[in-house]
């Protein structure tokens, strides 16, 4: 195996690894997580090519294979189930209800603009809040 299948695979696992935790509805995509881990193996090259530290090359690398992945509508939604359902299910159930609850709670994510700090802005306690009562009004209508 050369070099470049190698920083591949590396980067392919460590995306795979972020996906399946926070990003369920992503962790099957291929393409999308072939073309990402390409994407920070070419940047890593580039960047050591150029003559820059390991480390320095670790975060160019990095830069592009989680962009735009700092924000997880999966952590706020499985976060808002813990904190407010986790007395109405077994905890094994947890996440399954929040992956489930994902596709419900998509239209509220909607108004707002997701950006990489956005989870420590105040906006992300209205988000909260809204994730939090779409859920209760799914549950009342639909039970667990």
């Amino acid at each position: 195996m050369s070099q470049a299948q190698n920083d591949l695979s590396y980067f392919s696992l460590r995306l795979q690894e972020l996906l399946n935790t926070s990003f369920p509805e992503k962790a099957t995509d291929q393409k999308f997580i072939e073309q990402r881990s390409a994407l920070a193996a070419s940047a890593y090259e580039d960047a050591f090519r150029s003559g820059f530290s390991i480390p320095e090359c670790n975060e160019i690398a990095n830069k592009a294979l989680f962009e735009s992945l700092h924000f997880s509508k999966f952590d706020a939604v499985f976060q808002v189930v813990c904190n407010e359902f986790d007395s109405q299910m077994a905890d094994e159930d947890l996440r399954p209800f929040a992956i489930k609850m994902l596709s419900v709670c998509a239209p509220v994510f909607t108004g707002y603009e997701l950006t990489d700090d956005f989870a420590y802005s105040y906006e992300y306690d209205q988000l909260y809040t809204e994730l939090t009562g779409t859920i209760a009004i799914w549950i009342e209508h639909h039970g667990l």
